[in-house]
């Protein structure tokens, strides 16, 4: 019997693995964003821009990074932004989720394939994700738009009918972890550095930040057991160990940052600024290193002590099923109970008087190792190809952008095409994960798994 070729792609779509679908997906999100970067009629000035540089900002915005070797504002006209900011709304919630998540809102029926593909984006697990699914977009819109009206207050009465779309693209970019911003109207080519004064802007957009690295099975759980039983003054349940696990160590990440990044830049990029502002942009920065990018002061002047500690934050990244990027909080929890348990002689993982399956410890080991090597091989071409960078400064850019996070020491516009097409690869390696990356290249259906093999003995420490 002939197929049609829908039918045929319909077909071949129902034997793909749900992760190989999900980097596809990407795929063809970025594919299409640098075709239309790449026209005259989205940049400024009406050229072309140069394929690769299209790709990278391309890649920069569906992976939520925020890296560009030019100023948001400066280079692309309103349709442009448009593209930029579509593809960080698509690339931040995840393609699989918006596709599911629109029909849960039309409350059309989920088959238990979408289910699947939809726990595999969301990190949902075992959770009801049909539930979860209605909640991302729900809670998405509401802080979007919750942030918008926010930053309005401010930036209406300076920027006019500008301060509109402004607020918008600033609440989308920061809630989805991006980085990207559009005031270069004023400042190209600095990010938030004139606003570091202005604790509405900041702490709101800190707080979009926060909110959408915290992770969407977070922002259910305590939603369904701690704030809706209060409202209907029922009792409340207790949260999941991994959401227990995820704001408690948020919280403790985003307080040493802004303890330590205090004390270092107190009398550099912070000299001039009195202690209430300090502390703003200690705090800011803090938040911002957790994958989102903005910055409210001089990156490239900071100290090397300041950009090591900057880098760690970057590289630990933000909770599982959220918008940010790096190996997550909970990978280094789990790694770091690992290490602990190993000394106290347990023979399984242990934390907070909980065994972690050997099944999570082994992926947890596998996104840490894949993510120090690729590191480390792109900083080393960047140095290779850009001798006038410190190991630092290329470093912090490779860490920036496995991690999606998007902030820069200034590199990004004066790296060569084969560093930027490498960090492109980074972005993209970072926002789909590793592991799901090496799965999705390497999955087969059928395949045995758990095939009984003679064991290996071998001598360690």
């Amino acid at each position: 019997m002939n197929l049609s070729i829908g039918e045929r792609l319909a077909n071949r779509i129902k034997v793909t693995p749900p992760v190989r679908l999900i980097v596809v997906s990407f795929l063809i999100v970025i594919a299409l964003g640098t075709v239309l970067l790449c026209l005259p009629f989205s940049s400024r000035n009406l050229t072309f821009t140069h394929p690769l540089d299209a790709l990278f900002i391309a890649t920069s915005a569906t992976c939520v990074t925020g890296l560009t070797p030019f100023d948001t504002w400066t280079h692309w006209n309103p349709f442009g932004q448009v593209v930029i900011l579509c593809l960080i709304q698509v690339g931040g919630l995840g393609v699989a989720s918006i596709t599911s998540g629109v029909s849960v809102l039309l409350r059309k029926k989920l088959g238990l394939r979408e289910l699947w593909l939809a726990s595999e984006n969301a990190n949902g697990g075992s959770l009801d994700v049909k539930r979860l699914l209605g909640i991302i977009l729900r809670f998405t819109l509401v802080c979007e738009g919750v942030g918008a009206a926010l930053l309005m207050i401010r930036l209406i009465p300076e920027y006019g009918a500008y301060g509109i779309w402004a607020s918008v693209f600033t609440s989308i970019s920061a809630f989805c972890n991006a980085g990207f911003d559009i005031f270069g109207l004023k400042t190209p080519n600095m990010s938030l550095v004139a606003y570091v004064g202005d604790p509405l802007l900041c702490l709101t957009i800190s707080a979009l930040i926060i909110v959408g690295g915290i992770g969407f099975v977070v922002v259910s759980d305590v939603y369904y057991n701690q704030l809706k039983p209060r409202v209907l003054r029922q009792q409340t349940r207790k949260l999941s160990f991994h959401s227990q696990i995820c704001l408690v160590f948020t919280g403790v990440l985003l307080l040493l940052g802004t303890v330590v990044l205090f004390f270092s830049e107190y009398n550099s990029t912070m000299k001039d600024m009195h202690f209430l502002t300090r502390l703003n942009a200690s705090f800011f920065q803090s938040v911002s290193a957790r994958t989102a990018g903005f910055a409210s002061v001089d990156i490239a002047s900071e100290h090397d002590f300041s950009k090591i500690i900057t880098i760690i934050l970057m590289f630990i990244g933000a909770c599982p099923g959220s918008t940010g990027g790096g190996i997550k909080v909970t990978t280094l929890v789990v790694l770091a109970c690992t290490v602990f348990s190993v000394f106290r002689g347990y023979e399984d993982t242990v934390c907070l008087h909980r065994r972690i399956s050997k099944e999570v410890v082994y992926r947890a080991l596998a996104i840490m190792l894949a993510a120090f090597v690729a590191v480390l091989v792109v900083t080393g071409v960047i140095l290779a190809f850009n001798e006038q960078l410190s190991g630092v400064d290329a470093l912090f850019e490779a860490v920036s952008a496995f991690a999606t996070v998007g902030l820069s020491a200034s590199v990004t516009p004066v790296l060569d095409y084969v560093s930027k097409t490498l960090l492109s690869f980074l972005m993209f390696l970072g926002r789909v994960g590793p592991v799901s990356l090496a799965l999705a290249i390497s999955i087969r259906s059928g395949k045995r798994k758990s095939a009984v093999l003679p064991e290996g003995r071998i001598i360690v420490g």
